[in-house]
């Protein structure tokens, strides 16, 4: 293989960070960061919409849809397009060099670990289970839960998923671990920390074992809206076969995964339609699925900071935060922790993807050999 086939992303500029390694594979700096924990969240103002399809493709809603495969050379594969294997191969190896596996590197992350709490946090879809064609079969396997399980004795862990925080429980049943759904705006945490200090939308509660937790929900005025935009949808795209839409309570998850490619103009449409009406929503693209959510200044990068604030590890330098995602949504919390050189982020794709993750697992499977190495790993140090 030429290693000197071009990769998508340019190498980050490496500073020595407070995790104090000098790495190429070290996040980079951000030159100011900003407090997460203000009064109020901000609402962003929407761009005035026309209501046509040329507005929907001008915003790119219908050219992600699509996300169809460009030429090889330009290595920037689509997650569910058909590609040549032998391309493909080496389209994905040469981008490993920008974001190598994190079982292959993983010694040298342990290496960066010592003397550090480790703080875990996993997306669920297509992360700690495959991606279905029906949502609501996306079942973990026993032996990921097992996994999962002994990971967060060791280590906190979270999930943060764009599902419901009730149904990804349901999913995964396990009483260890603390729960964010909807992105991020329905997060059930420790209180351990100050994050809920005076803020309107936090309130202190005990949970089913007894244990004093945190409920923050920072959408909470959204919930009637949101009930109104599902109730819709679901009328609106009851003739069009193979469209479900879920209500993950603070968002509506509308997928096309099962949808005809004729017809997911007319998906497009629909969504359109209908969100032109609600200025303070806003629509994000995720694998196959198209997500209305509320257009404040919250995401699963807020969410990890927040559940470090929770967990009384915000601003600690002996802290080592890994997050674990295969969407687009995930890149909110990448993002977080290469920016603020806490930590690192791992994608999860068989495919070349451009990212703000420092490591790659292919798939599931991958992610509960990381899972179960990181035991190992706690067990023998301990």
């Amino acid at each position: 293989m030429d290693l000197k086939t071009p990769v998508l992303a340019e190498p980050a500029p490496i500073n020595k960070s407070r995790l104090s390694i000098s790495s190429g594979l070290m996040p980079y700096s951000s030159p100011s960061q900003q407090s997460i924990f203000t009064p109020t969240l901000l609402l962003s103002i929407p761009r005035k919409k026309t209501g046509v399809l040329d507005d929907v493709r001008a915003a790119s809603w219908l050219d992600s849809m699509k996300a169809s495969s460009p030429p090889p050379k330009k290595l920037t594969f689509d997650a569910d397009a058909d590609i040549d294997s032998s391309d493909a191969d080496v389209a994905y190896r040469a981008w490993m060099i920008n974001y190598p596996s994190a079982l292959l590197l993983f010694e040298q992350i342990m290496h960066y670990a010592r003397g550090k709490s480790i703080a875990l946090f996993l997306d669920y879809d297509g992360t700690l289970s495959p991606i279905v064609d029906n949502p609501d079969l996306a079942f973990m396997s026993d032996e990921m839960r097992a996994a999962v399980k002994n990971v967060a004795e060791y280590f906190p862990t979270a999930i943060i998923s764009g599902r419901s925080r009730n149904k990804v429980y349901e999913f995964v049943g396990l009483t260890e671990l603390y729960y964010a759904g909807s992105h991020g705006m329905d997060i059930m945490g420790p209180a351990n920390g100050s994050a809920f200090n005076g803020h309107p939308n936090c309130i202190k509660l005990t949970d089913k074992q007894g244990k004093e937790a945190v409920l923050f929900q920072p959408a909470s005025e959204f919930l009637p809206m949101i009930e109104e935009v599902f109730t819709t949808l679901v009328e609106s795209t009851q003739d069009i076969k193979g469209a479900k839409v879920e209500n993950n309570k603070f968002c509506v998850s509308v997928h096309y995964r099962n949808v005809d490619e004729k017809d997911w103009k007319t998906v497009a449409q629909c969504v359109h339609n209908i969100i032109k009406e609600y200025p303070r929503l806003k629509l994000t693209h995720g694998r196959k699925v198209l997500e209305v959510r509320p257009v404040i200044d919250w995401n699963k990068g807020k969410a990890v900071e927040f559940l470090l604030e929770s967990l009384g590890l915000s601003d600690c330098d002996d802290v080592l935060p890994i997050y674990v995602g295969d969407d687009r949504t995930d890149e909110d919390a990448f993002r977080v922790l290469r920016e603020g050189n806490r930590g690192y982020g791992i994608l999860v794709s068989r495919v070349p993807k451009e990212s703000h993750a420092f490591y790659s697992l292919k798939d599931p499977a991958e992610v509960m050999e990381f899972l179960k190495a990181l035991v190992t790993w706690k067990s023998r140090s301990s």
